[in-house]
């Protein structure tokens, strides 16, 4: 079956190529980062603007003593920023802190889950949506794990295309030339 231009098979293995080539191309991989940078900055600018209400969400899971919640509260928010800040400048380490605190969260989320906790997850601080509680913590956990595949379809895409994030000491160099 042939027509102008190709072959029926032909044009099946074109679209399988465009979509491999959309996949494995640049622009794919940086929107995607900036997407998961900007999820982990807006979450942790949220909970920075009310600590309070974060804490109380993390003394609801019961993980920590009452003195460590309100501390606990400000160091995640302030590490959520900064990872998503590196993300956002593709600088190395930010995406393994990324993965380690999505599975943190994920794991958390899991427990409440499985012990029938009836609180929001507190991803976002005080202006959550997530009313429903218990079926919010399901939804929450299943929007965790999405986000958690395009962290794996980023480590892919690196190891693929052999390509290294740039250390953080890079950006204060050329910070400093701007100066100079």
């Amino acid at each position: 079956m042939s027509e102008a231009g190709g072959t029926v098979a032909g044009r099946k293995d074109e679209g399988l190529l465009g979509l491999k080539n959309i996949f494995l191309s640049t622009p794919s991989y940086n929107l995607s980062r900036i997407l998961l940078s900007v999820i982990f900055l807006w979450s942790g600018i949220s909970k920075l603007m009310a600590p309070q209400f974060f804490a109380v969400i993390i003394e609801n899971y019961g993980l920590l003593p009452d003195p460590l919640t309100m501390p606990a509260a400000i160091v995640l928010s302030i590490i959520e920023v900064l990872a998503g800040l590196g993300l956002l400048a593709d600088i190395r380490g930010s995406l393994a802190v990324v993965t380690g605190l999505l599975a943190s969260f994920m794991v958390i989320l899991s427990y409440g889950v499985w012990l029938g906790l009836d609180i929001d997850c507190g991803c976002f601080g005080s202006e959550d949506l997530e009313t429903g509680a218990f079926s919010g913590l399901r939804s929450t956990l299943f929007r965790d794990i999405v986000m958690m595949l395009v962290i794996f379809y980023l480590y892919f895409w690196r190891y693929r295309q052999s390509m290294a994030p740039k250390p953080l000491t890079n950006l204060f160099r050329s910070l400093k030339k701007k100066e100079a």
